[in-house]
Order: C-alpha cells, then structure tokens, then sequence
C-alpha cells in the first residue's frame, strides 16, 4: 500500500477561472487557495477583464501560488488555418503572450486549435505558424500544448506534423466526454500527453462541473492517462456557476479540492 506521502507526490492543481459568477477573480483566488491548492493556472485571454489577467498573476503570485501554465485565449483561432493577415496577426499575438509566459516564469501555456463546431479543414498553412510558434516557444524553453476541443482531426494532424519535444497534448476531460464520445486515442499520444483539464458533465452541455458530479467515467480516464505516460499535476477546471451558486464559493473549492485528493489517490493505485 503506497503512503500518503507516496499519494502527494502528484500534485493538485486550479483553474483560476474568469467564468465564475458572483465573485471576482481575487475571490476565485482567496477561495482556491483556501481550499489548500497550491498550484493554479491562468487565462491569458487578452480581454478586458477587471480584474486584469496583469493583477490577476500578480495577485496569485502574492498570495503564494505556483503558475503551472497559462491557457491562451482563441478569438479568432480559426483564422490559424487560413491565408492573409488575420492569421498571420493571431501568430504574432501568440509570440507576444509566450514571451510574457518566459518573463513571468510560466513554463507551458496551452492552445486551442478551433473555436466553434465548425473550422477550416486543417492544412499546411496552419501547421506551418503553429511551427513557427512552437519553434519559438522552445528557443524560450516553454511547452505548447494543444487542447482536445470539438473537432476531431485537428489535433492528430499537428501532433503527428510536429516533431519537437517542446509541443504536446493538453487532454480536457469534459471536452472527450462531450463532442468525442469519450474517445480518445490515447496510445497514439503516449508520452506527448503534458497537461491536462479535468471536469466533468451530463454529456449534454460543457457543464464544467466539479469531478464525479457528472456521468464520466473517472476510473477509465485515470488508468488511460497513467498508461499513457503522463506524470503532471491533476489539474481541475470546473466552474463556480449555475447550480453551485447555492453554495459560497468557498465551499465549492474545497469540493473541487476534495474531489482532486480522490482523484489523487486513483492516480496512486
């Protein structure tokens, strides 16, 4: 039997969730660090959010918590797979928000590669910025890791087309269970696997609930992560919203916390 030291090994991790209702994103942060996270990550959206994602950072960093990545935002991200300026803006934009990741000392951030239920057929236009920007990523030394959105397709074809160390898959949980049925080649991506957003649903909407509160089926995505290599943070993304707002958001975070020791425990069996 594994200690609980053995158990802690892995650690837990936060969204700092610009989604919630009800509470700003410092409270999000007091509530989260509360609840005993010690370790978060930020939406580096580039909106006009008050707080700003700026004080956001600089407030979680105050209140002692390690920022294991940044999840970038897509507006516009399609336009990735087309000719013209529009795309080339968004890669220069990308550049801009890893190197503030370098300056702040965030090491990973993470990437969509489509917006909506419908893209441009992924090409070599597309492939050929996100190598340019993963090139410069890791002449920087930063991780990209590109998230399973809607779409199926998008993320084989830029894992299978670029090769360096430093580009990877950010595994969403409630996106497999939502718009992929909860299939999910894992083996295909053995070892590229760097981060990953666990949530939960009713396999009718992106519900982002707190973990074991929807109809995903835990025991199967843990023992698939664990053969598929990846050893990082067990990382939550659900949402302070609907029908949690009956409760303080101090109390949904240690939820959240409590369902991230279970999940803890059966990454350790």
């Amino acid at each position: 039997m594994k200690t609980k030291n053995q158990i802690r090994q892995r650690q837990l991790a936060a969204a700092v969730s610009n989604g919630n209702k009800n509470v700003s994103p410092f409270e999000t942060i007091d509530a989260i660090e509360k609840a005993g996270f010690k370790n978060v990550f930020i939406q580096w959206y580039n909106r006009t959010w008050n707080p700003s994602q700026e004080e956001q950072l600089k407030y979680i960093r105050e209140k002692g918590l390690n920022v294991i990545f940044a999840h970038l935002g897509y507006d516009n991200i399609d336009d990735l797979w087309l000719e013209g300026e529009s795309g080339d803006r968004l890669l220069s934009r990308y550049k801009d928000d890893i190197k503030v990741c370098k300056e702040n000392f965030i090491p990973m951030v993470i990437m969509h590669l489509t917006d909506k239920s419908a893209a441009p057929m992924y090409n070599e236009t597309g492939l050929k910025r996100l190598r340019e920007l993963v090139d410069y990523a890791e002449t920087l030394n930063i991780k990209v890791a590109f998230e399973n959105t809607k779409l199926k397709g998008y993320l084989e074809y830029v894992i299978e087309n670029i090769h360096s160390k430093n580009a990877g898959v950010c595994f969403d949980s409630g996106h497999y269970h939502l718009y992929f049925d909860d299939e999910f080649d894992f083996n295909r991506f053995k070892d590229r696997i760097f981060a990953v957003h666990l949530h939960d649903n009713d396999k009718k909407d992106d519900l982002h609930l707190i973990p074991f509160d929807g109809t995903l089926d835990w025991k199967a995505v843990v023992t698939r992560l664990k053969n598929s290599g990846y050893s990082g943070p067990i990382t939550v993304e659900p949402c302070y919203r609907n029908g949690y707002l009956n409760m303080e958001a101090e109390e949904f975070y240690k939820r959240t916390y409590e369902a991230g020791e279970r999940l803890r425990e059966m990454f350790a069996r």
